[in-house]
């Protein structure tokens, strides 16, 4: 699921607010944490994104073979996308 930016600010804000109101953070400079976290977010996208477009490139390397074998593609690219992500060490 792919978010806005307007979306992932919020997000952000979000988390920021309900962390401190569990007093579970307290912050010196709230709008550049919530900045950060943003960030962070942002980055987790953009590797979930290379590891679908790694896992898009193997799957068409083998599309003959995956036609052949009638296996199903969507679950196939779910599955490869699973196996790289976890080699990675990133969180779907």
């Amino acid at each position: 699921m792919r978010l806005s930016k307007n979306q992932i600010a919020h997000l952000a804000m979000t988390i920021v607010k309900e962390l401190m109101e569990d007093q579970k953070l307290i912050v010196e400079d709230v709008h550049r944490l919530i900045e950060d976290v943003e960030k962070i977010i942002t980055e987790e996208f953009l590797k979930e994104d290379e590891i679908e477009e790694e896992a898009k490139k193997l799957l068409h390397e083998h599309l003959d073979k995956i036609r052949r074998s009638n296996i199903e593609y969507n679950e196939l690219f779910k599955m490869v996308k699973r196996e790289l992500a976890k080699k990675k060490g990133v969180v779907l």
